[in-house]
Order: structure tokens, then C-alpha cells, then sequence
């Protein structure tokens, strides 16, 4: 299952890629998030991006908790050609960076170093209707319960699909304006089957 995820992938992004010109992130040194003492080679790569992304754990819930913010949650791996090219034209962009740092705790997970919360996310998205692979982009509550989501985002619309920026001001307007609805339907992915999920 693994391996087919892994094939269509990268056949996808390959034809993505060849359709769409890449958008490169603006020079210059950023700093370092909260990804730069992971062990993950996928998460130390993402670890100079000027989204500030924080690991899978309780610093970004807790973080989450106290700016009352929803959590942007970006699951990728390595070798997927459609999350590199998300990570360029899309988090790799000044504007929205800024808007993902001002309105969310972003979180980065890594595909084939944490499967056990790779499953799950994918498991919840799927029990939701929501489309799963890779990339996949999940918006989650302080709390864990995951609300709205979906696949790759261009940074803008494109043949017909949503662009980021329309997904996450959507994630937003529900997040604070149907939190109980977010509450009480989102699916709780920080513990399933009677178990706390940790990096």
C-alpha cells in the first residue's frame, strides 16, 4: 500500500510538474524553526523554510492552545515530488508564510519517519471524506480534532482546483465562527484506540 502511495505520487507530481512552472522561495538566509534538531532528513530539509513549523508533539499543541490558533498540518515525505513542489510554491512564498505564521501553528510531519501518525492522519482525512495522499494538508483544533483538510494546494488556483490561501481562510472562518461544530465533529487524531500519539 506503501509502494503504490509512493508510485502514484511521484507519477502525478511528475505531470504536475512538467504542466506548472516552479515558484521559488525569495533568496536570502532564514532562520532556523523548530524543525532543526530533528533527526528526520525530510523535517531537517524543511527546517530553513520561513514557515515556522514546529514537530508532531505537545510543544505545538500547547502553542496552539495558548494563541487560540488551529493548527496547519503539512505530512510529506522525501522522494514525493508534489510535497517538494508545495513546499516551493506555496510555503516557500514570503506573503504566505507571514500569513501562516500570523494565523496558525504549522505543523510538519514526515511520512516515513513517523508512520504510525502518517497512518492515522491519512485514516482520518479518509473517514471524513477528505482526500488522502501525499502531500496531505490537515487543519486540526488546539485539541487534536482534525476539521477540514485535503491534498496538494497550488499557492494560487489553478484548473479549478482551491489554491492554499482559499483553503486556509476557509480552515479559518470555521474555526472561528463553528467551533462547536469543530469540536464535536472533528476526529480526534491525537488519540485513537485509547493511545496518546507522540513524535
Amino acid at each position: 500500500m506503501r509502494r503504490l502511495l509512493h508510485m502514484v505520487s511521484t507519477l502525478l507530481c511528475a505531470l504536475m510538474a512538467a504542466g506548472a512552472a516552479s515558484s521559488m522561495a525569495a533568496p536570502g538566509a532564514a532562520r532556523l524553526n523548530h524543525l532543526k534538531g530533528s533527526s528526520s532528513p525530510y523535517l531537517q530539509r524543511a527546517s530553513q523554510e520561513l514557515v515556522d513549523w514546529y514537530p508532531w508533539g505537545e510543544e505545538a499543541f500547547n502553542r496552539a492552545k495558548d494563541l487560540d490558533r488551529p493548527i496547519l498540518l503539512n505530512l510529506g515525505a522525501e522522494w514525493c515530488l508534489c510535497c517538494s513542489q508545495m513546499d516551493r510554491e506555496s510555503y516557500g512564498q514570503p506573503e504566505l508564510a507571514k500569513f501562516i505564521n500570523d494565523q496558525f501553528v504549522a505543523v510538519k510531519v514526515d511520512f516515513d519517519s513517523q508512520p504510525e501518525i502518517a497512518d492515522r492522519l491519512q485514516r482520518a482525512q479518509a473517514f471524513m471524506n477528505l482526500p488522502v495522499g501525499l502531500p496531505l494538508t490537515a487543519f486540526l483544533s488546539p485539541s487534536g480534532k482534525l476539521y477540514f483538510g485535503g491534498g496538494y494546494f497550488p499557492a494560487k488556483s489553478q484548473a479549478g482546483k482551491p489554491s492554499l490561501p482559499e483553503m486556509m481562510n476557509g480552515a479559518l472562518h470555521m474555526f472561528r465562527e463553528q467551533r462547536e461544530v469543530v469540536e464535536q465533529a472533528g476526529f480526534d487524531v491525537r488519540k485513537q484506540e485509547g493511545t496518546q500519539l507522540h513524535e
